[in-house]
């Protein structure tokens, strides 16, 4: 992923008052803000990120004298949009500098976090997990389901939950191998777009739409879900995301879909959760999850409401997830002797050692794994009852 194109988004997005469009020097064209462009800009070639942090306005200046870029419409139009936004970083002393450093190492992180978990090898994720790849908690209709008939009772409930109807378009944010877009697709006829920041997840995705005929209804993108630009959606669906994106960067999850989301649109999250507040496993931090924060129920519902969405069910799956994580562990107990052909013994016990231990922590009560179901805005068409869910 192009961190300095990221860089470059997020400056874009926040820097002028007015809507406009940028023409990036790949030529990839976005548009910024609510209304008609009143102006564009045409990036020749990428200006350094250090030199907009130390000096914009020279930066900026000598860019356009140098032909750096171009500017089409009026060059005092721009510059008086610059001034107009109020909460531009150049409003605000040594703003830039504090904006760059939570940006940058918040999408570095995230990317480099994702990775560190997810793209270690879908060869090593095959020989365990079911057949469709999904790596989260499943949901057990009765106790004698497969894990694949789990993981797609899964899919189902989710879907009923969100209500779709043929023609929707979905969001999922942190898509995983694809079984819910592909689902979603297939049954509802829903234009569905998957985001992921592994390359694994991503590569695999897109053989699977392929290999199915779904180009015209299942899109997928490496991004991260911040910088998805231009876009909203019917409803948005997250499952076991949240949990990487740091409990600083919470409140900036909920936002986000908020602005995703058109109006009355539905959004479902499925993640773990913890009854207080505690730090973060060192060793789940450092081996598995690095940036990893498991967020409390108290501070999922307080941001849903300070985000103005209307919390509409909430469900606790706890045990399931203890079932499912009882499937994989005798999935890759079963998998030695293949699994010791790609990994070694260190990896092996480390992989046991994390398995093992969140069973014990959701059957144990100090973990839970909770659906909430929220809107934005009143939307006083969805079912009176769960019946459409559980026929």
């Amino acid at each position: 992923m192009d961190i300095d194109k990221l860089f470059y988004k997020h400056l874009m997005k926040n820097l002028f008052a007015d809507p406009c469009e940028v023409n990036f020097w790949d030529d990839e064209l976005i548009k910024y803000g609510i209304g008609n462009p009143q102006f564009r800009i045409n990036f020749n070639e990428p200006i350094p990120k250090l030199k907009i942090i130390r000096d914009p306005y020279m930066t900026f200046g000598e860019g356009y004298m140098l032909k750096k870029f171009d500017v089409v419409g009026s060059v005092q139009k721009v510059i008086e949009s610059i001034y107009k936004n109020q909460d531009s970083f150049l409003h605000q002393k040594n703003g830039y500098t504090k904006l760059f450093k939570v940006f940058t190492s918040n999408i570095r992180e995230n990317i480099e976090n994702i990775q560190f978990h997810y793209d270690i090898g879908n060869d090593f994720f095959r020989l365990w997990l079911d057949e469709t790849l999904t790596y989260s908690c499943a949901y057990f209709m009765s106790p004698e389901d497969s894990l694949l008939q789990a993981q797609r009772n899964k899919v189902t409930h989710i879907l009923r939950k969100l209500n779709l109807t043929p023609g929707q378009t979905l969001l999922d944010i942190g898509c995983g191998w694809g079984e819910l877009i592909l689902t979603a697709a297939k049954v509802y006829r829903t234009k569905a777009l998957g985001i992921t920041l592994s390359s694994e997840q991503y590569t695999k995705t897109l053989r699977r739409v392929e290999n199915e005929g779904l180009q015209d209804l299942v899109e997928v993108q490496l991004i991260d879900y911040k910088e998805l630009e231009g876009r909203t959606f019917d409803r948005v669906v997250s499952v076991g995301m949240i949990e990487h994106v740091g409990k600083e960067h919470l409140n900036d999850y909920f936002s986000t879909v908020k602005s995703l989301l058109n109006e009355d649109g539905v959004s479902l999250l499925h993640c773990i959760t913890a009854y207080k507040e505690s730090p973060t496993n060192s060793w789940i931090k450092k081996y598995i999850f690095p940036g990893g924060y498991i967020p409390t129920i108290q501070e999922l519902v307080a941001l849903m409401a300070a985000n103005n969405f209307y919390l509409i069910d909430v469900e606790s799956l706890r045990e399931h997830y203890t079932k499912t994580l009882e499937h994989w562990i005798q999935n890759f107990e079963n998998s030695l002797p293949l699994i010791m052909k790609i990994k070694d013994e260190t990896f092996i016990r480390m992989w046991r050692l994390y398995l093992n231990s969140s069973a014990a922590s959701f059957h144990s009560g100090n973990l839970d794994l909770h659906q909430f179901l929220f809107t934005k805005g009143v939307n006083n068409t969805l079912p009176l009852t769960r019946k459409n869910i559980y026929f």
